[in-house]
C-alpha cells in the first residue's frame, strides 16, 4: 500500500508541476482534467476521496491507540513500534495525497478562469480597435 501511495503522491506532484509551468503537456493535461470533471467523474472522485479519508482516520486512530497503550503500559514492544511507524507513514502519505488532489483541482479551476478572462479581454480589445 505504501508503494501505491508514493506513486500517487509523485504522480500528483508531476501533474501540479505540469499545470504550473507552460509546456507542451499542459494543454493535454487541462483537456484530460476537463473530461474527468464531466459526467460521473466528480462523483467517483468524491467517493474515492471519502474512502481515502476514512482509511486515513482509521490509521490515525490505530496509531493513537498504540500510543495510548505505550503511555499506560510504560514500554512498547518493537513490533508495535514498527506498526506505529508504518501507520504514521501511511497516514501522512494519504493526507498529502488528498491535499495535492485539492491543489490540482484548484489549479485547474484557476487556469480555466484565467483563460476565460483572457478571451474576454481579447474580444474587448478587438471590439475597441474596430470601433
Amino acid at each position: 500500500m505504501i508503494y501505491l501511495l508514493f506513486k500517487i503522491v509523485f504522480t500528483e506532484m508531476a501533474l501540479i508541476l505540469t499545470l504550473l509551468f507552460r509546456n507542451p503537456l499542459r494543454k493535454f493535461v487541462i483537456m484530460g482534467l476537463d473530461r474527468l470533471k464531466r459526467g460521473r467523474g466528480p462523483l467517483v472522485a468524491k467517493s474515492v476521496g471519502a474512502t481515502v479519508l476514512v482509511v486515513l482516520c482509521s490509521a490515525v486512530y490505530s496509531a493513537m491507540e498504540i500510543q495510548r497503550r505505550a503511555r499506560e503500559g510504560g514500554a512498547i514492544n518493537p513490533t508495535e513500534e514498527v506498526l506505529m511507524a508504518n501507520l504514521l507513514l501511511q497516514a501522512s502519505l494519504m493526507g498529502f495525497s488528498l491535499f495535492l488532489a485539492m491543489i490540482t483541482d484548484r489549479l485547474h479551476y484557476y487556469i480555466k478562469e484565467l483563460h476565460l478572462v483572457r478571451q474576454t479581454l481579447e474580444g474587448l480589445k478587438n471590439l475597441n480597435k474596430h470601433s
